[in-house]
C-alpha cells in the first residue's frame, strides 16, 4: 500500500512540474529506506556511470551542439537548403524538416531545436505563404525528428543502458529516420499544393554562394560518421574531434562566437549534462532495486499470462512508451524504462537494436503528443501561441508519425537492414 501511495505522489509531482531527477531520486531513496537496502548502491551506480568510457561523448557532443546553436550555423544551413530545394512544391517545409532533423541530431536536445530554429523558420514560412496552423504544427513536431540520426544523445544513452553496440545503433537509426522524413515530406508537399504555396526560382549562383558560406560546416557529419564507421575513431574520440572542430570553425574561422562568450555556453551545456548524469545515477539505483525485487520478471509473468501474441505485445509496448515519452521526457524514460522492458522484449524475441529504434521513435513522438508533450509547451512559449492551438496544429503530423511508427515496429528490416 505504501508503494502505491508513493507511486501516486511521484506521478502528481511529475504532472505539477517537479524536476524529474528530484522525483526519481526521492522515490529511489524511499524504496531503499523502506526495504532496508544499503543506500550506497545509488552512489556506486553514479560512480559506475561516470567511469563508463562512452559517457565522455555526452558532454562533448552537447558542448558542440550548443556552440552550433549560438552561432549563425542554423541560418547558413537554412540558406543552403533553400537554395537547393526551394524550387520544389513545399520546398521550404521540407527544408524545415531536414534542418530540424540535422540540428537535433547534433545537439541532442529537442527543445533547443525549437528555440534556436523556430524564430528563423516560422517567419520564413509565414512570408512564404504557408498557413500559420500548418507551420506551427510542422515546427513543433520537427523538434525531435533527428533523434534517430547519429550522433544523437538518446542513441548513445540507450546504447549505454541497454548494453548494445553504439555503432550498430547509429546505423540502425538511419533508415527509420529517413522514413519519417519521407512520409512527412510527402504530406508537406500535398498540403503545400492544396494551399497554393508559391515556389522560389532555382538560381545556381545562390547555391554556389550558400555552399561557399557553409563550406566549413558541411564536412562535420562526414568527419563524425566516417571516423566512427571506418574504425579510425571510437565514439568518445569522435565526440572530442567534433567539439574541437566546431570550436575552431565557429570561434576562429567564422568568429560567430567570441572567446569571452565561451564560459557561458559551457555553463549552459553542462547544466544539461549534469541533469542527465544525476538522472543516470538515480535511475540506475532505482533499476537495481527493481531487479533485486524481481519486478521485471513479475511484469513478464503478467504479460505472458495475458498476452501470448508477440504483435499484441508490441501494440501494448508502443502505447506504454508513447505515454512515457509524453509525461516523463526522453532522457528520463530511457533511463527508467529501458532496463525494465529490455528482458521482457527479449522474451518475446525482439532484437535489442530493433527495440532501441522502437523506443526512440515512440519517445520522439511522445515529446509532441498532447496533452503533456514537452515540445508543445516549449513551442507555445517560443511562438507565443496558446498551447491548445498547438495541440490542434500538431495532430496531422502526429498521425503521420504514428503510421511511420507502425511500419518501424512491424517491419524490423528498417532497423536491421544496414547491420549486414
Amino acid at each position: 500500500m505504501n508503494l502505491i501511495v508513493a507511486s501516486a505522489i511521484v506521478l502528481l509531482l511529475m504532472l505539477f512540474g517537479a524536476p524529474i531527477f528530484v522525483v526519481i531520486s526521492g522515490f529511489t531513496l524511499y524504496l531503499f529506506y523502506t526495504s532496508q537496502i544499503d543506500l550506497s548502491a545509488v552512489i556506486i551506480e553514479m560512480h559506475r556511470m561516470a567511469t563508463t568510457p562512452l559517457l565522455v561523448a555526452i558532454p562533448l557532443f552537447t558542448f558542440a551542439g550548443y556552440l552550433l546553436s549560438e552561432s549563425k550555423a542554423p541560418k547558413r544551413l537554412i540558406r543552403l537548403s533553400d537554395a537547393m530545394l526551394g524550387w520544389l512544391p513545399g520546398g521550404l517545409s521540407i527544408i524545415a524538416l531536414i534542418t530540424c532533423a540535422i540540428f537535433t541530431a547534433l545537439t541532442g536536445a529537442t527543445g533547443l531545436t525549437i528555440i534556436a530554429l523556430g524564430g528563423i523558420l516560422l517567419p520564413a514560412m509565414v512570408r512564404g505563404k504557408y498557413p500559420e496552423i500548418f507551420s506551427l504544427g510542422l515546427l513543433t513536431t520537427s523538434g525531435t525528428l533527428g533523434l534517430l540520426f547519429p550522433p544523437s544523445l538518446p542513441l548513445i544513452i540507450y546504447a549505454i543502458v541497454a548494453k548494445v553496440r553504439i555503432d550498430e545503433l547509429f546505423l540502425a537509426g538511419i533508415l527509420p529516420g529517413i522514413l519519417l522524413l519521407i512520409l512527412l515530406s510527402v504530406f508537406n508537399v500535398h498540403r503545400s499544393i492544396r494551399a497554393d504555396v508559391p515556389k522560389t526560382d532555382f538560381q545556381i549562383q545562390e547555391v554556389y554562394n550558400a555552399l561557399k558560406a557553409a563550406i566549413w560546416e558541411l564536412p562535420l557529419p562526414f568527419i563524425v560518421l566516417g571516423g566512427i564507421y571506418s574504425g579510425y575513431f571510437a565514439v568518445s574520440e569522435a565526440a572530442a574531434t567534433t567539439a574541437v572542430y566546431v570550436l575552431l570553425v565557429e570561434v576562429v574561422i567564422y568568429r560567430d562566437i567570441r572567446w569571452r562568450e565561451l564560459p557561458e555556453i559551457m555553463k549552459k551545456s553542462m547544466v544539461l549534462v549534469g541533469t542527465i548524469l544525476i538522472i543516470f545515477g538515480a535511475a540506475m539505483g532505482l533499476t537495481n532495486y527493481l531487479i533485486d525485487d524481481q519486478i521485471p520478471m513479475k511484469i513478464l509473468g503478467l504479460f505472458k499470462t495475458h498476452i501470448e501474441n508477440r504483435y499484441l505485445f508490441l501494440v501494448v509496448l508502443n502505447l506504454f512508451l508513447l505515454a512515457a515519452g509524453c509525461t516523463m521526457g526522453i532522457f528520463s524514460a530511457l533511463l527508467v524504462v529501458v532496463p525494465m522492458l529490455t528482458p521482457i522484449a527479449h522474451a518475446y524475441g525482439i532484437h535489442p537494436i530493433h527495440l532501441g529504434i522502437i523506443f526512440l521513435t515512440n519517445l520522439e513522438i511522445g515529446a509532441s503528443l498532447p496533452p503533456l508533450g514537452i515540445n508543445l509547451f516549449i513551442a507555445s512559449i517560443r511562438f507565443e501561441k496558446p498551447v491548445l492551438k498547438l495541440y490542434m496544429a500538431s495532430l496531422p503530423f502526429i498521425a503521420i508519425l504514428l503510421v511511420a511508427l507502425a511500419i518501424i515496429t512491424y517491419l524490423p528490416w528498417f532497423s536491421l537492414a544496414l547491420l549486414g
